[in-house]
């Protein structure tokens, strides 16, 4: 069996010693490993941990590592369609997504036997409002031992880690009131349209001393010696048509395309719709594409055939449609992840993948940017921007993180003079105040 790193060895200590913590170590630090291996150490007879983790890794991830690091333990994966079944095997661990606390709120006798939580991409439950979250903290509380983590805890605002932070220790660091919180680390201005709330100065200080005690955090280049990264751009020039269109959609906020009418009813959606717009498609109001430029397409697919493996985030449908077209046509080797994929299949595209029989991946950063190791590939490829920060870093380390052994690259496609430069510039900004955060977390947690 594989020895582990020093860092999770002193992370699995940490949760041993912390009935109730948060690891918000770098995604491709092997968090998953500590947890597998901090359980079992403390497993007693009859006791059973739970792990509630996005549904695309619950085997390629979850599985794959129980496997590898603890074969002794057993493990069941609980899906809709055998949720009950699952439960009522005899293993020590059962693996399921995060959607299914909405079952497990109305069936708790299930957890009898539970003792031990582990919330993976604990940011899925940051919506204090949304159903999930409110299942989740009913659930929290049948567990003595509970573990959250997440490499991007913070990826839009610092407000985003209260909830999750409840989840764990009951409110006992942030308060129990998100308001009271949120008027405690920001501070509320109108910009024209509305009250905007944004950071006060000293909120990351604030808020990790008081998470100091039960967070541990490891940055992926102070654990390992990765190889070097490089990011940069690619640009494709829309149309003379086409960008007069996106002019008209950005001046009226109404696109004719000759086919079909565009409405953009807030600024919000004129954003999206332009960027849409960039990449060569839009959507009417029933949801019926029409393609006006093929141009960047084209352009991935130039880059994936110079390279031996890369990995493709794509967006929108049409942008996935686009692209398999072309992969097809070319006959490059392909597979896809999305929404559409069935979990099982998710796990053997992975391996396949990471054994070289694919050569590339054409993936939406929500289904393949968590957990998933994709070492194999050496290029990762934006066919057009996120707005979300999390999607955005944690699909970029599906190639850099434990186990690369070559240069890796990020390219970005962008459509000049277009808002798209704009929001990969927006993406960094989110990224660089999170990092303000996790550094500040890594000091408190070095004075200690």
């Amino acid at each position: 069996m594989l020895k582990a790193f020093d860092h999770q060895s002193h992370t699995t200590d940490f949760i041993v010693d912390k009935p109730r913590c948060l690891i918000t170590s770098d995604p491709g630090t092997g968090k998953t490993r500590s947890v597998i291996d901090a359980f079992n150490k403390i497993k007693q007879s009859n006791s059973k941990m739970l792990v509630l983790a996005p549904l695309s890794i619950l085997e390629a991830s979850w599985g794959d590592d129980i496997k590898k690091f603890a074969p002794d333990l057993t493990f069941a994966f609980s899906y809709a369609k055998n949720r009950q079944a699952a439960f009522d095997e005899d293993v020590d661990i059962v693996i399921t997504n995060h959607d299914a606390v909405k079952w497990l709120v109305k069936n708790i006798p299930v957890l009898k036997n539970f003792n031990m939580l582990c919330i993976d991409e604990f940011t899925a439950f940051k919506n204090k409002d949304s159903q999930r979250s409110k299942a989740m903290l009913k659930v929290a509380k049948h567990f003595d031992r509970r573990v959250a983590m997440s490499g991007t805890p913070n990826s839009n605002t610092i407000t985003d880690i209260w909830h999750p932070t409840l989840l764990v220790d009951d409110g006992q660091r942030l308060g129990t009131r998100f308001f009271a919180f949120r008027e405690a680390v920001c501070k509320s201005t109108y910009n024209g349209f509305g009250n905007v709330w944004s950071e006060k100065d000293d909120a990351q200080l604030t808020v990790a001393a008081a998470l100091g005690d039960i967070n541990i955090r490891y940055e992926l280049e102070e654990c390992l010696d990765m190889p070097d990264h490089s990011v940069s751009y690619r640009y494709v020039t829309l149309p003379k048509a086409l960008m007069t269109q996106y002019q008209t959609l950005m001046d009226d906020s109404v696109l004719y395309t000759g086919t079909t009418t565009v409405n953009a009813i807030n600024a919000g959606v004129l954003v999206r719709k332009l960027l849409q717009v960039c990449t060569g498609s839009v959507y009417d109001s029933e949801g019926n594409t029409e393609t006006l430029h093929k141009a960047r397409y084209e352009l991935v697919l130039d880059l994936v055939k110079e390279r031996k493996h890369s990995i493709v985030a794509f967006n929108w449908r049409h942008e996935r449609d686009q692209l398999t077209a072309l992969a097809d046509a070319q006959k490059v080797s392909y597979a896809v992840i999305d929404g559409d994929t069935p979990g099982e299949r998710r796990t053997d595209i992975v391996k396949q993948f990471q054994a070289g029989q694919i050569t590339t991946l054409f993936c939406h950063p929500q289904s393949a940017g968590h957990g998933l190791t994709l070492t194999r590939a050496t290029t990762t490829i934006w066919c057009s921007p996120t707005y979300n920060a999390e999607h955005f870093q944690q699909f970029n380390r599906r190639i850099y993180r434990a186990g690369q052994t070559q240069k890796t690259e990020t390219i970005l496609i962008a459509a000049k003079n277009t808002w798209e430069t704009d929001v990969y510039e927006k993406l960094e900004t989110k990224l660089n105040r999170m990092e303000e955060l996790l550094n500040v977390l890594i000091k408190i947690r070095s004075a200690a």
